[in-house]
């Protein structure tokens, strides 16, 4: 079965300003879809035609097949990434906030980290909050590296810090983004919910 654009949970508009819908017609309708299509041109009449996205992904690393690599993660970081954003934001709660104030002290200076990782990570990529062991952990991946290619990366939230994510919103003002998303639209029940250990298998496909 052919790899799809999945469907966001929310409409384009449901944002506001925080996440135009132009925005979102860009970044899910062009950029991620245009992903999808690439991978799936690649994938067509080879072995692995039928495989999970996230077979292909560790398949295309270990044979470093770097095309099929970087499209196939874009598709899992963008499909994790939408899962991740929430009009309706609620702080966190239960283990995840007993595990943010263990980690970080407070909900704010998660949010502060988050927002420094996201706005010094130089070029393209993602930050990242992940599970590590039984604490968390903030990092980032450049380009298309993704946790989906590193066995036991727990990934729990990501921020996308290419410039199509923001682009038409914020100009070239990444941490007026970063910022404003992790302010206004994160969906921390989403987060809470990867603390199973199940995420990855939460943008897979096939």
């Amino acid at each position: 079965m052919p790899f799809f654009l999945p469907n966001l949970p929310y409409s384009t508009s449901a944002f506001g300003d925080t996440i135009s819908a132009e925005t979102f017609d860009y970044h899910h309708g062009k950029h991620h879809k245009a992903y999808v299509d690439k991978a799936n041109s690649l994938v067509e009449g080879t072995d692995l035609a039928g495989a999970s996205l996230v077979e292909v992904i560790a398949k295309a690393k270990a044979s470093g097949n770097k095309p099929l690599f970087n499209n196939a993660a874009q598709i899992w970081n963008h499909s994790f990434y939408w899962e991740g954003l929430s009009p309706d934001t609620q702080a966190p709660s239960g283990k995840l906030a007993e595990l943010i104030t263990e980690g970080f002290g407070s909900h704010e200076a998660l949010l502060t980290k988050l927002k420094d990782e996201a706005v010094g990570h130089f070029g393209s990529g993602w930050a990242w909050l992940l599970l590590e062991g039984d604490a968390l952990k903030v990092t980032s991946f450049h380009d298309a590296d993704s946790p989906a290619a590193h066995d036991g990366a727990v990934p729990l939230l990501t921020i996308d810090v290419w410039e199509h994510a923001y682009y038409i919103d914020y100009r070239n003002a990444r941490p007026k983004h970063v910022e404003t998303l992790l302010g206004k639209a994160i969906n921390w029940e989403f987060v809470a919910k990867n603390l199973d250990g199940k995420g990855v298998s939460r943008a897979d496909q096939g």
